[in-house]
Protein backbone atom coordinates (compact mmCIF):
# COMPACT_ATOMS: atom_id res chain seq x y z
CA UNK A 1 0.00 0.00 0.00
CA UNK A 2 1.31 3.44 -0.96
CA UNK A 3 0.53 6.82 0.54
CA UNK A 4 -1.74 8.47 -2.02
CA UNK A 5 -4.95 10.42 -2.19
CA UNK A 6 -7.49 10.29 -4.98
CA UNK A 7 -9.10 12.93 -7.15
CA UNK A 8 -12.29 12.27 -9.12
CA UNK A 9 -12.55 14.98 -11.76
CA UNK A 10 -15.74 15.92 -13.61
CA UNK A 11 -14.36 18.43 -16.13
CA UNK A 12 -13.46 17.49 -19.66
CA UNK A 13 -13.32 19.27 -22.99
CA UNK A 14 -16.05 18.63 -25.61
CA UNK A 15 -17.89 16.29 -23.26
CA UNK A 16 -21.65 16.55 -23.29
CA UNK A 17 -24.46 13.99 -23.24
CA UNK A 18 -27.43 15.56 -25.01
CA UNK A 19 -30.64 15.59 -23.00
CA UNK A 20 -29.53 13.74 -19.90
CA UNK A 21 -26.85 16.23 -18.90
CA UNK A 22 -29.43 19.01 -18.79
CA UNK A 23 -30.50 17.54 -15.45
CA UNK A 24 -27.30 16.22 -13.82
CA UNK A 25 -23.55 15.73 -14.38
CA UNK A 26 -22.38 12.52 -16.04
CA UNK A 27 -21.10 11.11 -12.76
CA UNK A 28 -24.68 11.09 -11.47
CA UNK A 29 -26.06 9.17 -14.48
CA UNK A 30 -27.82 5.93 -13.67
CA UNK A 31 -25.74 3.02 -14.96
CA UNK A 32 -26.87 -0.55 -15.51
CA UNK A 33 -30.00 0.12 -13.46
CA UNK A 34 -28.33 -0.08 -10.05
CA UNK A 35 -25.26 2.16 -10.07
CA UNK A 36 -24.21 5.74 -10.83
CA UNK A 37 -21.21 6.31 -13.11
CA UNK A 38 -19.22 7.95 -10.30
CA UNK A 39 -19.48 4.76 -8.21
CA UNK A 40 -16.77 3.14 -10.35
CA UNK A 41 -13.84 5.54 -9.81
CA UNK A 42 -14.63 5.94 -6.10
CA UNK A 43 -14.95 2.17 -5.60
CA UNK A 44 -11.68 1.58 -7.47
CA UNK A 45 -9.99 3.95 -5.05
CA UNK A 46 -11.45 2.56 -1.85
CA UNK A 47 -10.79 -1.02 -2.97
CA UNK A 48 -7.18 0.08 -3.54
CA UNK A 49 -6.96 1.39 0.06
CA UNK A 50 -7.14 5.03 -1.01
CA UNK A 51 -9.39 6.53 1.65
CA UNK A 52 -8.72 10.26 1.19
CA UNK A 53 -10.69 11.28 -1.89
CA UNK A 54 -11.62 14.62 -3.39
CA UNK A 55 -14.59 14.73 -5.79
CA UNK A 56 -14.69 17.84 -7.98
CA UNK A 57 -18.07 19.02 -9.29
CA UNK A 58 -18.36 21.72 -11.91
CA UNK A 59 -22.12 21.98 -12.52
CA UNK A 60 -25.55 20.88 -11.24
CA UNK A 61 -24.22 19.48 -7.96
CA UNK A 62 -27.47 18.40 -6.27
CA UNK A 63 -27.70 14.82 -7.60
CA UNK A 64 -24.01 14.08 -6.98
CA UNK A 65 -24.19 15.50 -3.45
CA UNK A 66 -27.31 13.45 -2.68
CA UNK A 67 -25.78 10.25 -4.01
CA UNK A 68 -22.23 10.51 -2.70
CA UNK A 69 -23.08 12.13 0.64
CA UNK A 70 -20.36 11.52 3.20
CA UNK A 71 -19.05 8.60 1.17
CA UNK A 72 -19.50 6.04 3.93
CA UNK A 73 -21.31 3.59 1.65
CA UNK A 74 -18.07 3.35 -0.37
CA UNK A 75 -16.39 1.53 2.53
CA UNK A 76 -14.12 4.45 3.37
CA UNK A 77 -12.18 3.98 6.60
CA UNK A 78 -14.31 5.60 9.30
CA UNK A 79 -11.30 6.88 11.29
CA UNK A 80 -8.67 7.97 8.77
CA UNK A 81 -10.76 8.23 5.61
CA UNK A 82 -12.53 11.25 4.24
CA UNK A 83 -14.39 12.16 1.06
CA UNK A 84 -14.57 15.84 0.14
CA UNK A 85 -16.96 17.40 -2.35
CA UNK A 86 -15.36 20.44 -3.97
CA UNK A 87 -17.00 22.86 -6.40
CA UNK A 88 -16.06 25.08 -9.31
CA UNK A 89 -17.01 28.73 -9.66
CA UNK A 90 -17.74 28.11 -13.37
CA UNK A 91 -21.01 26.21 -13.77
CA UNK A 92 -21.76 26.58 -17.48
CA UNK A 93 -21.09 23.40 -19.45
CA UNK A 94 -20.18 25.39 -22.56
CA UNK A 95 -17.92 27.83 -20.73
CA UNK A 96 -14.44 27.54 -22.25
CA UNK A 97 -12.99 28.41 -18.84
CA UNK A 98 -14.81 25.53 -17.15
CA UNK A 99 -11.83 23.17 -17.03
CA UNK A 100 -10.39 20.78 -14.48
CA UNK A 101 -7.46 23.18 -13.96
CA UNK A 102 -9.90 25.99 -13.15
CA UNK A 103 -11.67 23.75 -10.63
CA UNK A 104 -8.37 22.78 -9.00
CA UNK A 105 -7.32 26.42 -8.77
CA UNK A 106 -10.63 27.33 -7.12
CA UNK A 107 -9.83 24.71 -4.46
CA UNK A 108 -6.06 25.09 -4.20
CA UNK A 109 -6.25 25.58 -0.44
CA UNK A 110 -7.81 22.13 0.01
CA UNK A 111 -5.33 20.58 -2.43
CA UNK A 112 -2.35 22.10 -0.68
CA UNK A 113 -3.42 20.58 2.64
CA UNK A 114 -3.18 16.99 1.34
CA UNK A 115 -0.06 15.48 2.90
CA UNK A 116 0.05 12.24 0.88
CA UNK A 117 3.13 12.14 -1.41
CA UNK A 118 1.21 10.79 -4.43
CA UNK A 119 -2.06 11.62 -6.14
CA UNK A 120 -4.20 9.48 -8.43
CA UNK A 121 -6.49 11.40 -10.78
CA UNK A 122 -9.46 9.62 -12.40
CA UNK A 123 -12.51 10.91 -14.31
CA UNK A 124 -16.12 10.67 -13.17
CA UNK A 125 -17.29 9.89 -16.74
CA UNK A 126 -15.44 6.64 -17.48
CA UNK A 127 -16.34 3.12 -16.38
CA UNK A 128 -13.64 0.54 -15.69
CA UNK A 129 -12.06 -1.49 -12.91
CA UNK A 130 -8.43 -1.16 -11.84
CA UNK A 131 -6.25 -1.78 -8.81
CA UNK A 132 -4.74 1.65 -8.20
CA UNK A 133 -2.34 0.22 -5.64
CA UNK A 134 -0.68 -1.80 -8.41
CA UNK A 135 -0.86 1.23 -10.72
CA UNK A 136 1.03 3.35 -8.18
CA UNK A 137 3.55 0.54 -7.64
CA UNK A 138 4.24 0.38 -11.39
CA UNK A 139 4.70 4.15 -11.45
CA UNK A 140 7.17 4.21 -8.57
CA UNK A 141 9.15 1.23 -9.89
CA UNK A 142 9.53 2.88 -13.31
CA UNK A 143 10.94 6.08 -11.86
CA UNK A 144 8.68 8.12 -14.16
CA UNK A 145 7.43 11.60 -13.34
CA UNK A 146 3.91 10.81 -14.52
CA UNK A 147 2.22 7.53 -15.44
CA UNK A 148 -0.90 7.63 -17.63
CA UNK A 149 -3.49 4.90 -18.08
CA UNK A 150 -4.61 4.04 -21.61
CA UNK A 151 -6.81 1.49 -23.34
CA UNK A 152 -5.95 0.12 -26.78
CA UNK A 153 -8.99 0.04 -29.08
CA UNK A 154 -9.64 -0.95 -32.69
CA UNK A 155 -12.74 1.17 -33.33
CA UNK A 156 -11.35 4.68 -32.84
CA UNK A 157 -12.65 5.80 -36.24
CA UNK A 158 -16.26 5.75 -35.04
CA UNK A 159 -15.93 5.83 -31.24
CA UNK A 160 -14.02 7.77 -28.56
CA UNK A 161 -14.04 10.86 -30.78
CA UNK A 162 -14.07 13.23 -27.79
CA UNK A 163 -11.14 11.46 -26.12
CA UNK A 164 -7.40 12.06 -26.25
CA UNK A 165 -4.95 9.51 -27.63
CA UNK A 166 -1.39 8.67 -26.61
CA UNK A 167 1.50 8.16 -29.00
CA UNK A 168 3.94 5.76 -27.34
CA UNK A 169 7.48 4.68 -28.10
CA UNK A 170 8.71 1.11 -27.70
CA UNK A 171 9.48 1.67 -24.04
CA UNK A 172 5.88 2.85 -23.41
CA UNK A 173 7.07 6.42 -23.06
CA UNK A 174 4.44 9.00 -24.00
CA UNK A 175 5.77 10.98 -26.96
CA UNK A 176 2.64 13.06 -27.53
CA UNK A 177 -0.97 13.54 -26.44
CA UNK A 178 -3.57 14.58 -28.98
CA UNK A 179 -7.24 14.52 -29.88
CA UNK A 180 -8.77 11.50 -31.57
CA UNK A 181 -9.79 12.77 -35.01
CA UNK A 182 -11.14 9.40 -36.15
CA UNK A 183 -8.50 8.90 -38.82
CA UNK A 184 -7.18 5.57 -37.49
CA UNK A 185 -9.04 2.59 -36.10
CA UNK A 186 -6.25 1.43 -33.78
CA UNK A 187 -5.47 3.99 -31.07
CA UNK A 188 -4.36 4.17 -27.46
CA UNK A 189 -7.21 6.03 -25.74
CA UNK A 190 -6.07 8.09 -22.77
CA UNK A 191 -8.38 7.23 -19.89
CA UNK A 192 -7.91 10.64 -18.21
CA UNK A 193 -6.29 8.70 -15.37
CA UNK A 194 -2.78 9.33 -14.10
CA UNK A 195 -0.53 9.18 -11.05
CA UNK A 196 2.28 11.52 -10.01
CA UNK A 197 3.78 13.14 -6.94
CA UNK A 198 1.45 15.62 -5.27
CA UNK A 199 4.10 18.34 -5.43
CA UNK A 200 4.43 17.92 -9.21
CA UNK A 201 0.66 17.89 -9.63
CA UNK A 202 0.24 21.22 -7.86
CA UNK A 203 3.09 22.79 -9.81
CA UNK A 204 1.55 21.65 -13.11
CA UNK A 205 -1.79 23.19 -12.14
CA UNK A 206 -0.14 26.54 -11.43
CA UNK A 207 1.90 26.35 -14.64
CA UNK A 208 -1.22 25.57 -16.69
CA UNK A 209 -3.06 28.54 -15.21
CA UNK A 210 -0.21 30.85 -16.20
CA UNK A 211 0.01 29.52 -19.77
CA UNK A 212 -3.70 29.54 -20.64
CA UNK A 213 -7.03 29.88 -18.86
CA UNK A 214 -8.37 27.21 -21.24
CA UNK A 215 -5.76 24.58 -20.36
CA UNK A 216 -6.78 21.20 -18.97
CA UNK A 217 -4.54 18.76 -17.12
CA UNK A 218 -4.11 16.82 -20.38
CA UNK A 219 -2.99 20.04 -22.10
CA UNK A 220 -0.28 20.83 -19.58
CA UNK A 221 0.95 17.22 -19.65
CA UNK A 222 1.06 17.44 -23.44
CA UNK A 223 3.12 20.64 -23.20
CA UNK A 224 5.59 18.84 -20.90
CA UNK A 225 6.03 15.62 -22.86
CA UNK A 226 9.53 16.75 -23.86
CA UNK A 227 10.65 17.74 -20.37
CA UNK A 228 8.97 15.21 -18.08
CA UNK A 229 9.36 11.43 -18.07
CA UNK A 230 5.79 10.40 -18.85
CA UNK A 231 4.98 6.70 -19.23
CA UNK A 232 1.91 4.81 -20.36
CA UNK A 233 0.37 1.73 -18.73
CA UNK A 234 -2.16 -0.38 -20.62
CA UNK A 235 -5.54 -1.16 -19.10
CA UNK A 236 -7.15 -4.54 -19.72
CA UNK A 237 -10.81 -5.41 -19.31
CA UNK A 238 -14.05 -3.54 -19.85
CA UNK A 239 -13.75 0.17 -20.60
CA UNK A 240 -16.41 2.74 -21.45
CA UNK A 241 -15.97 6.47 -21.95
CA UNK A 242 -19.29 8.22 -21.42
CA UNK A 243 -18.70 11.50 -23.20
CA UNK A 244 -21.74 11.73 -25.50
CA UNK A 245 -25.21 10.24 -25.86
CA UNK A 246 -24.31 7.21 -28.06
CA UNK A 247 -21.49 6.19 -25.71
CA UNK A 248 -23.85 6.20 -22.72
CA UNK A 249 -26.35 4.00 -24.54
CA UNK A 250 -23.64 1.64 -25.83
CA UNK A 251 -21.94 1.30 -22.44
CA UNK A 252 -25.17 0.04 -20.86
CA UNK A 253 -26.07 -2.22 -23.76
CA UNK A 254 -22.58 -3.74 -24.04
CA UNK A 255 -22.80 -5.00 -20.46
CA UNK A 256 -25.79 -7.15 -21.32
CA UNK A 257 -23.10 -9.46 -22.69
CA UNK A 258 -22.21 -11.67 -19.73
CA UNK A 259 -18.56 -11.97 -20.79
CA UNK A 260 -18.21 -8.20 -20.94
CA UNK A 261 -19.84 -7.87 -17.52
CA UNK A 262 -17.35 -10.38 -16.09
CA UNK A 263 -14.52 -8.09 -17.23
CA UNK A 264 -15.94 -5.25 -15.14
CA UNK A 265 -17.40 -6.95 -12.08
CA UNK A 266 -15.26 -9.24 -9.94
CA UNK A 267 -16.08 -11.14 -6.76
CA UNK A 268 -13.17 -9.56 -4.87
CA UNK A 269 -13.69 -6.07 -6.31
CA UNK A 270 -17.12 -4.77 -5.23
CA UNK A 271 -18.62 -1.67 -6.81
CA UNK A 272 -20.26 0.25 -3.99
CA UNK A 273 -23.34 2.42 -4.38
CA UNK A 274 -26.02 4.05 -2.31
CA UNK A 275 -28.80 1.53 -1.79
CA UNK A 276 -32.44 1.93 -0.88
CA UNK A 277 -34.96 -0.43 0.63
CA UNK A 278 -37.50 -1.74 -1.86
CA UNK A 279 -39.27 -4.99 -2.56
CA UNK A 280 -38.02 -7.50 -5.14
CA UNK A 281 -39.27 -7.14 -8.69
CA UNK A 282 -42.64 -8.76 -9.39
CA UNK A 283 -42.95 -10.83 -12.56
CA UNK A 284 -46.55 -11.48 -13.56
CA UNK A 285 -47.84 -14.44 -15.57
CA UNK A 286 -47.86 -12.35 -18.74
CA UNK A 287 -44.24 -11.21 -18.33
CA UNK A 288 -41.55 -12.27 -20.78
CA UNK A 289 -37.96 -11.20 -20.13
CA UNK A 290 -34.92 -12.00 -22.30
CA UNK A 291 -31.27 -10.97 -21.89
CA UNK A 292 -32.02 -7.95 -19.70
CA UNK A 293 -30.96 -6.36 -16.43
CA UNK A 294 -33.96 -5.66 -14.19
CA UNK A 295 -33.50 -3.64 -11.00
CA UNK A 296 -35.47 -4.16 -7.80
CA UNK A 297 -38.88 -2.68 -7.08
CA UNK A 298 -40.26 -3.15 -10.62
CA UNK A 299 -43.55 -4.60 -11.81
CA UNK A 300 -43.17 -6.51 -15.07
CA UNK A 301 -46.32 -7.60 -16.89
CA UNK A 302 -45.15 -7.09 -20.47
CA UNK A 303 -42.13 -8.06 -22.61
CA UNK A 304 -38.58 -6.86 -21.94
CA UNK A 305 -35.79 -7.83 -24.33
CA UNK A 306 -32.14 -6.74 -24.48
CA UNK A 307 -32.80 -3.83 -22.11
CA UNK A 308 -31.71 -2.25 -18.84
CA UNK A 309 -34.59 -1.42 -16.49
CA UNK A 310 -34.00 0.87 -13.51
CA UNK A 311 -35.54 0.73 -10.04
CA UNK A 312 -39.29 1.01 -9.54
CA UNK A 313 -40.34 0.78 -13.19
CA UNK A 314 -43.78 -0.47 -14.26
CA UNK A 315 -44.08 -2.36 -17.56
CA UNK A 316 -47.80 -2.92 -18.16
CA UNK A 317 -49.48 -5.89 -19.84
CA UNK A 318 -48.92 -5.99 -23.59
CA UNK A 319 -46.08 -3.45 -23.45
CA UNK A 320 -42.81 -4.23 -25.27
CA UNK A 321 -39.47 -2.73 -24.24
CA UNK A 322 -36.63 -3.71 -26.56
CA UNK A 323 -32.99 -2.58 -26.91
CA UNK A 324 -33.60 0.27 -24.48
CA UNK A 325 -32.17 1.84 -21.33
CA UNK A 326 -35.00 2.74 -18.95
CA UNK A 327 -34.13 4.77 -15.87
CA UNK A 328 -35.91 4.64 -12.49
CA UNK A 329 -39.63 5.12 -11.85
CA UNK A 330 -40.72 4.95 -15.50
CA UNK A 331 -44.17 3.67 -16.50
CA UNK A 332 -44.68 1.95 -19.86
CA UNK A 333 -48.42 1.62 -20.45
CA UNK A 334 -50.47 -1.19 -21.95
CA UNK A 335 -49.71 -1.96 -25.58
CA UNK A 336 -46.83 0.57 -25.81
CA UNK A 337 -43.86 -0.49 -27.93
CA UNK A 338 -40.54 1.13 -26.93
CA UNK A 339 -37.43 0.27 -28.94
CA UNK A 340 -33.91 1.74 -29.22
CA UNK A 341 -34.58 4.46 -26.61
CA UNK A 342 -33.11 5.94 -23.47
CA UNK A 343 -36.05 6.78 -21.21
CA UNK A 344 -35.21 9.19 -18.41
CA UNK A 345 -36.58 9.08 -14.85
CA UNK A 346 -40.28 9.47 -14.09
CA UNK A 347 -41.34 9.44 -17.74
CA UNK A 348 -44.81 8.02 -18.49
CA UNK A 349 -45.26 6.34 -21.88
CA UNK A 350 -48.98 5.73 -21.95
CA UNK A 351 -50.68 7.41 -24.94
CA UNK A 352 -48.26 7.04 -27.87
CA UNK A 353 -48.19 3.34 -28.77
CA UNK A 354 -45.13 3.24 -31.05
CA UNK A 355 -41.94 4.88 -29.72
CA UNK A 356 -39.20 3.47 -31.93
CA UNK A 357 -35.91 5.01 -33.07
CA UNK A 358 -33.40 3.66 -35.61
CA UNK A 359 -31.03 1.06 -34.18
CA UNK A 360 -27.99 3.17 -35.07
CA UNK A 361 -29.51 6.39 -33.64
CA UNK A 362 -31.13 5.67 -30.27
CA UNK A 363 -33.68 8.22 -29.11
CA UNK A 364 -34.11 10.06 -25.84
CA UNK A 365 -37.26 10.67 -23.80
CA UNK A 366 -36.84 13.48 -21.32
CA UNK A 367 -37.17 13.15 -17.57
CA UNK A 368 -40.74 13.47 -16.34
CA UNK A 369 -42.30 13.68 -19.83
CA UNK A 370 -45.62 12.05 -20.66
CA UNK A 371 -46.00 10.57 -24.13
Amino acid sequence: MYEAFGIVSSSGRNIYVDGMQDFRPIGAFSFLGRYRVIDFPISNMTNSNIDRIQVYINNKPRSIVEHVGTGRHYNINSKSGRLQLLFSEHNNNNDIYNTDISCYMDNMESLSRMNQPYVVVAPSYMVYSIDFDQFIHTHIESGADVTMLYHAVDNAKEAYLTCNILELNRQKGVESIGANHGNKKNQNIYMDTCVMKTELFISLIKEAKKLSSMYTLADILKANCGTLDIRGVAHKGFFASITDFPSYYDANMNLLDYKAAQELFHDNWPIYTRTNDSCPTQYFDTAEVKNSVISNGCQIEGTVENSVIGRGCVIKKGAVVKNSVVLAEVTVGEGVHVENEVVDKWARLVHEKEIVSPADQPGYIRRGDTL
